[in-house]
């Protein structure tokens, strides 16, 4: 089973991260950032990586480190979950409609983090939801799951369809990633021999 549980304490978190890479999409998501659980419930749900979440924050500061902290321990376990990552496909890509919004994800499980960020979302907020912290914890999720992820809105015009496509588009290419190639399901994808 690829499957592995992260824990991170810090003096501005407190958060918990389980995530079962074959799995049904199933998800128990609890950050106390409303919107961001519906973002991380989309990642699991389309990703068919099952995930479960915990996490307490500084709240009363505002919702940034409990954000990163939470991409940080999530790009943790996908790389404690994926091993020597024998077996995986290794590459995946999306481009996903979600009404007037259309984003195109391409992604590497190559570990060498690299985030290019081509999203502009119109507003500053979403409810109560700072809208620079999607790039914030995409950004602590590709450099600690050693992702080398592409993201580009191509049109949008409502930051909640901009933000919530980008979060499904990267759980759809990252689905195509983990999963297992039955041609190579033995060997690691590199000509280097590791990742």
């Amino acid at each position: 089973m690829r499957n592995a549980t992260v824990t991170r304490k810090t003096a501005e978190t407190d958060i918990s991260v389980t995530i079962e890479l074959d799995g049904s999409g199933s998800y128990d998501n609890q950050t106390g950032v409303g919107f961001f659980d519906h973002m991380l419930d989309q990642l699991a749900r389309h990703s068919l990586v099952d995930m479960t979440i915990r996490a307490k924050g500084d709240y009363h500061i505002d919702d940034h480190h409990t954000v990163e902290d939470v991409g940080i321990a999530l790009g943790q376990a996908l790389n404690e979950a994926l091993g020597d990552k024998r077996g995986i496909r290794r590459y995946g890509s999306c481009l996903l409609p979600m009404d007037d919004a259309l984003v195109r994800t391409a992604l590497d499980l190559s570990a060498r983090p690299y985030l290019v960020w081509n999203v502009e979302l119109p507003t500053a907020k979403i409810g109560s939801f700072d809208t620079e912290l999607v790039r914030e914890f995409f950004q602590a999720f590709a450099t600690h799951g050693g992702i080398t992820l592409h993201v580009d809105a191509l049109h949008g015009l409502n930051s909640h369809h901009i933000a919530e496509a980008a979060f499904k588009s990267v759980a759809r290419a990252l689905r195509e990633a983990v999963d297992t190639d039955p041609r190579k399901a033995d060997a690691v994808p590199s000509t280097k021999g590791t990742l």
